[in-house]
C-alpha cells in the first residue's frame, strides 16, 4: 500500500507545530552533504514543523539550537556514524533534556537494543519518512510514547517529496572531487533508489531490505540535483547501494540529468553483476557524463566471493573491468581483504592482482587494511559454521570480534591500518604506499621481496577526497565534535 506524501496540516496546527522543534543529526556521512536529513526536513516543514539540521562530521553539538528540542533523530546510515552517534547521546540527552530521542537509517533496527539502552525511545529503518512524521506530530499533541508503536522496519512505498538542503551547511564544505592534475570540483550527493534486489551475505542493506529496493521518483532526483546545481555543484555522486538495480530507471536520471545540466559529470556504484549484464550500457553513461564507477569487488579469490555470495568470480570481475575501460569508464573496486577465510599467501595474490591489471592508481590504500564486519543480523551468520569463527557481540565494535587461525593475518593487518594512518597524515601518494605494503605483506610471509609486475600501474583518476568505506574507526576529530 502506498504511503502519500505528508498531507498538509491546517493553519491552525501549523502554527503550533513552528513552535515545536525537532532536530536532525547526521553524524558522518562519507563527507557527502546528506541526503537523509535533507528529505526528512522536507517531511517536516512541510507540516510546519520547526526544523534544525546539525552535521557533526562539520558542525558540533550547538547547546543553543538543541535547546527546547522536542524531538532529536539521529541518522544512522553507516556503521562509523552509529558508533558516533552512541558516543554523542549522552551530551545530546544533556542538552535537550525534555526531547524525545529517535535513531532512523539503515543501521538503527540491528543496533535497536543497545540504542534503546543509552535512551533511544524510537529506532525507525527503511523507509522511515511516514512514521518519523507521526511521531512528531505525536510528540506535537503532548503524546509521551510509553513504547515503540511504529515499525521498526517499514518497506512500504513512500512519496518522495524535494529535500529541503537549507538548513545544512554549505555544499563547498563538504568532500571535493578530485581531478588527475590537480583540479578540484564541488561535489553534490543524490540518491535514485534505496535498498538492493541482491543478497550478499556481509552487506548491511541486506537484513533491512532483504532483496527489494525502492525508487526515488525521477523528477525529484533532479530537481534535487537542481537546487544543488544552483548551490555550486559541479559533480553529482549518486548513493544508490546499486546505481543499475532499476537500469530503466537509471538511464532515464542520467538522460534527463545530461540534457538540463551538460556539464555536470557523476559517479555511481554499480554491482559486477550488473556491469556484466548490461554492458551495452557502459557508453550511454560516458556519453551523459560518467566519470568513474565504484563497484564492491571485495576479493579476488573465488572461495571468499562465493562465502559473501556475491555473484561473480575473479574471470567476471576482470571481464567487467575490461568493458569498464573499453567504454572510457575508469573503474574504482573496493575491496575486504581481511577476512576469517583470507590467508597470506592469498593477500600477496590480492596485491599482485591489483598490480597486474593497473589497478594501483585506483584503489584507495585504506581499502587494502579493511578488516570483515559482522554486525547483528548479518547474513554472514546463517552461513553454516561461521558462528563457530567469532567471539561473542562487541557493544563498543558493534560487531562479533573474529581472531583469524593464524594469528600472522591479524597482526597484518593491524600493522597495515596503523602504517597506513601515519602515511596519509603525511600526505603520501598511493603508488608508493602500495609499494610499501607490497614490502610488509611480503616479510609477514616470509617471502623474498619481488618487483610489483603490472605496466606502470594505471593512471591516477577522478576520486572523492573522502575514501569510499564505512567501517572505520571513529577519529578523535569526529568525536571532539560534541
Amino acid at each position: 500500500m502506498l504511503n502519500p506524501s505528508p498531507v498538509s496540516a491546517p493553519a491552525s496546527m501549523k502554527e503550533t507545530a513552528a513552535s515545536f522543534t525537532v532536530v536532525l543529526i547526521n553524524p558522518y556521512e562519507l563527507g557527502r552533504q546528506p541526503f537523509a536529513l535533507a528529505q526528512t526536513a522536507a517531511w517536516l516543514k512541510g507540516d510546519g514543523f520547526r526544523v534544525v539540521c546539525l552535521d557533526l562530521s562539520l558542525q558540533k553539538l550547538d547547546p543553543s539550537a538543541l535547546a527546547g528540542a522536542g524531538l532529536v533523530a539521529l541518522y544512522v546510515g553507516m556503521h562509523t556514524a552509529t558508533r558516533i552517534a552512541l558516543e554523542a547521546l549522552p551530551r545530546v540527552r544533556e542538552l535537550a533534556p525534555a526531547a524525545h530521542l529517535c535513531c532512523y537509517g539503515l543501521y538503527a533496527p540491528m543496533n535497536r537494543d543497545l540504542l534503546r539502552e543509552r535512551g533511544v525511545g524510537t529506532v525507525l529503518g527503511g523507509e522511515y519518512e511516514p512514521a518519523l512524521l507521526r511521531l512528531a506530530q505525536g510528540l506535537r499533541q503532548g503524546e509521551q510514547p510509553a513504547a515503540q508503536t511504529e515499525p521498526v522496519i517499514s518497506l512500504a512505498k513512500v512519496g518522495f517529496l524535494t529535500p529541503d538542503r537549507s538548513g545544512l551547511p554549505d555544499l563547498a564544505r563538504y568532500a571535493r572531487l578530485l581531478l588527475p592534475g590537480g583540479d578540484e570540483k564541488v561535489v553534490g550527493f543524490a540518491e535514485g533508489s534505496r535498498g538492493c534486489k541482491h543478497l550478499c551475505r556481509h552487506c548491511p542493506v541486506v537484513p533491512v531490505y532483504q532483496g527489494r529496493f525502492r525508487v526515488v521518483p525521477a523528477e525529484v532526483v533532479l530537481e534535487d540535483i537542481a537546487q544543488q546545481v544552483a548551490r555550486g555543484a559541479e559533480h553529482i555522486s549518486f548513493g544508490d547501494p546499486d546505481f543499475l538495480n532499476g537500469p530503466s530507471h537509471a538511464l532515464r536520471l542520467v538522460r534527463q540529468l545530461h540534457a538540463r545540466f551538460p556539464r555536470i559529470t557523476y559517479d555511481a556504484t554499480i554491482k559486477i553483476e550488473h556491469l556484466l549484464a548490461r554492458a551495452d550500457l557502459l557508453p550511454e553513461l560516458k556519453a551523459t557524463g560518467c566519470l568513474f564507477v565504484t563497484s564492491a569487488a571485495e576479493s579476488l579469490d573465488d572461495t571468499i566471493l562465493a562465502h559473501l555470495d556475491k555473484g561473480h568470480a575473479r574471470a567476471d570481475f576482470e571481464r567487467a573491468l575490461g568493458l569498464c575501460r573499453q567504454a572510457g569508464i575508469p573503474l574504482a573496486p573496493t575491496f575486504v581483504p581481511f577476512t576469517p577465510w583470507t590467508t597470506l599467501d592469498g593477500y600477496l595474490d590480492l596485491l599482485r592482482g591489483l598490480a597486474e591489471l593497473d589497478l594501483v592508481e585506483s584503489v584507495p590504500p585504506i581499502q587494502l587494511t579493511i578488516r570483515l564486519l559482522i554486525p547483528q543480523g548479518s547474513w554472514l551468520l546463517r552461513l553454516p559454521g561461521f558462528r563457530e569463527l567469532l567471539q561473542g557481540f562487541d557493544r563498543k565494535l558493534l560487531g562479533y570480534p573474529w581472531h583469524h587461525p593464524d594469528p600472522r593475518v591479524d597482526r597484518l593487518q593491524e600493522a597495515l591500518q596503523s602504517w597506513l594512518a601515519e602515511a596519509e597524515g603525511r600526505g603520501a601518494a598511493r603508488r608508493p604506499m602500495f609499494e610499501a605494503m607490497w614490502e610488509m605483506a611480503h616479510q609477514a610471509a616470509g617471502r623474498p621481496l619481488p618487483p610489483l609486475p603490472g605496466q606502470g600501474h594505471g593512471q591516477p583518476m577522478p576520486r572523492l577526497s573522502e575514501p569510499w568505506y564505512c567501517c572505520a574507526e571513529p577519529t578523535g576529530e569526529q568525536l571532539q565534535s560534541f
